[in-house]
């Protein structure tokens, strides 16, 4: 490899690198730091690195998309250097003469960048035609792993001759025992520790929460008493709750509480709405879920007219493109007056409501969502149901007979 080749590679694969490293901070802030501000690249509905994130299609095997980024650039970096290395001695003793095997190191970092490219272009689907979202920090890496394919692609070699190439030395390195154990033990090591990851979903919370949210359809509100309240109207236990529509736990929470109110009685729920949205959170300092806001002042609006909870459960139920696209899914209640909705929505009275929600939440020194108040207690964040269940009839409630 000449040294021109040699100084684009490197500079190529370091700066995938780096981008990898802060798409691993990106994807550890959206998914284990409730607290976390948006990212750089989070700018509106479309442009959101965080939101891309935060979905089930940011991980593979449970392991973050950033982490096999970091070991793509890594392996790039190790074939575009591994000549030297495996020239490396200590006493005359070619430490590193394992290294032998690779023969073609540019024809393999032209593989992989090829097949890596292809992925990609797989990921970009994804992310413009399911999530409808775009990463652009993730879909520059795209265009790095292009560049390094054709940076890397040997001379007078074509895209098939390159695969073909690392293949044969794949077959022939794998005849010789010493590569075969090799080879065998870092499957081994692979599919553990995959299969742990996958499992566990400890570098994944998304995916967890994801398998959680299978147990709960769209709630109800059978239970509904008026307004925001669900349950039973003199009930000995209330308990309040505070959520974001754009908040992927809160919407479990919402669930839990109706399942709750379904199983137990004595039991009254009060649903606030606490938008971690800068629009009308006087709390945040940077936009976390821009548009929530809206949504909530639509959830209160629905009140008005009765339907409170067949709005609560739409919007936290699905995503939406925009204030058009939600109103178009909300002409699916029955019985909702559109136009009403839309003039109350931006009325002065629905405005001083959700002003008095949040200040309220602020004054209990509540900074995040999800959060439950059981008496004199508060809970930010998440619990399994069944501890929930258990707290609320420790509290008051009973099982219903």
């Amino acid at each position: 490899m000449n040294l021109t080749k040699r100084i684009a590679l490197t500079i190529v694969a370091l700066i995938g690198f780096l981008t990898s490293v802060k798409l691993a901070f990106i994807y550890w802030d959206a998914n284990f730091n409730p607290y976390a501000l948006s990212s750089f690249c989070s700018i509106n509905d479309l442009i959101d690195c965080d939101g891309v994130a935060k979905t089930t299609h940011s991980q593979f095997f449970g392991v973050p998309l950033a982490l096999w980024g970091l070991f793509l650039y890594f392996v790039f970096l190790f074939f575009t250097y591994v000549d030297k290395i495996r020239e490396i001695k200590i006493k005359d003793f070619r430490i590193f003469a394992y290294f032998d095997v690779f023969k073609h190191p540019e024809a393999y970092i032209c593989a992989l960048g090829l097949i890596s490219f292809l992925i990609s272009m797989i990921l970009a689907g994804i992310s413009i035609f399911e999530i409808n979202k775009i990463c652009v920090l993730c879909f520059f890496t795209y265009i790095l792993n292009l560049l390094i394919a054709v940076i890397a692609r040997p001379a007078g070699e074509n895209p098939w001759s390159v695969i073909v190439t690392s293949t044969k030395d794949l077959i022939e390195g794998l005849k010789v025992k010493k590569y075969a154990i090799a080879f065998s033990l870092c499957v081994i090591i692979a599919v553990a520790f995959l299969t742990y990851t996958t499992l566990s979903d400890v570098m994944a919370p998304q995916m967890k929460m994801h398998k959680e949210m299978q147990q709960y359809s769209s709630p109800s509100g059978e239970y509904k008493v008026g307004g925001n309240i669900l349950g039973e109207e003199n009930a000995k236990l209330v308990v309040h709750e505070y959520t974001d529509y754009q908040c992927p736990f809160c919407f479990v929470l919402n669930t839990m509480m109706q399942r709750a109110v379904s199983e137990l009685s004595g039991l009254k729920v009060v649903h606030h709405n606490l938008p971690l949205d800068m629009d009308c959170n006087p709390m945040m300092e940077q936009q976390m879920h821009a548009g929530s806001c809206l949504m909530a002042k639509y959830a209160i609006a629905a009140g008005m007219q009765g339907k409170y909870w067949d709005v609560n459960n739409l919007l936290f139920d699905k995503e939406f493109q925009g204030e058009e696209d939600m109103l178009n899914n909300l002409k699916n209640i029955k019985g909702l007056d559109i136009e009403k909705l839309k003039k109350d929505a931006y009325s002065r009275e629905v405005a001083a409501e959700l002003k008095k929600e949040i200040k309220e939440a602020i004054e209990l020194g509540i900074d995040g969502t999800p959060a439950i108040r059981i008496n004199m207690e508060t809970k930010v964040g998440i619990m399994p149901y069944e501890e929930l269940k258990e707290k609320l009839i420790k509290a008051g409630a009973e099982e219903r007979k």
